[in-house]
């Protein structure tokens, strides 16, 4: 039995969610979402509670129960408050800008590089060396996050590069003298 899948979603107040067969649409006061789900998962509205089922006890549909539950949710949240992903520049030289949607990244190359928001993404830019991505769909803003941190990953000799706020970089010793 999935435990997570089992758990009832409920809608707060101000959000409508409308379900067409296999097309869920969530409009809330940030904006609105829209996702396919798969077939062998149904969902019942009763008032302002969402319950997920599945057809049969099958493995795929046991894993698509949880996952389907856990994207529902994401996306009423992600209406009612926006999902935001901190990212911090370190190294000498190295900093932000923001120019308009863009973000102009300078990191050691012999140019800048200017990442592109996607449609749906906000970036915040308080300091020279932080990166706040705002954003309803919680999967866009983790996909957007992580292709700016491909831009410069963190080295582990000298802790330079694009690092998640919360992430920790273990140090490696470099070269002793003999």
């Amino acid at each position: 039995m999935s435990r997570i899948g089992n758990k009832p979603i409920t809608v707060p107040a101000g959000v409508e969610v409308k379900v067409d067969g296999n097309h869920v649409t969530v409009k809330g006061p940030k904006g609105t979402l829209e996702r396919e789900i798969h077939k062998n998962i149904s969902l019942e509205m009763d008032g302002n509670v969402i319950n997920v089922k599945r057809i049969n006890d099958e493995p795929a549909n046991r894993g698509l129960h949880g996952l389907t539950r856990t994207l529902l949710n994401n996306m009423i949240n992600g209406v009612v408050n926006e999902y935001t992903r901190e990212l911090q520049i370190n190294g000498v030289g190295y900093r932000v800008a923001k120019q308009g949607n863009n973000l102009n990244l300078t990191l050691g190359y012999s140019h800048p590089v200017v990442f592109e928001a996607p449609q749906g993404i906000s970036f915040d830019v308080p300091n020279p060396n932080t990166i706040i991505v705002k954003g309803i769909d919680k999967e866009l803003v983790g996909q957007t996050a992580a292709e700016i941190r491909t831009k410069r990953p963190p080295e582990v000799y000298r802790g330079k590069g694009i690092k998640y706020a919360e992430e920790v970089i273990r140090r490696k010793e470099g070269k002793t003298g003999k």
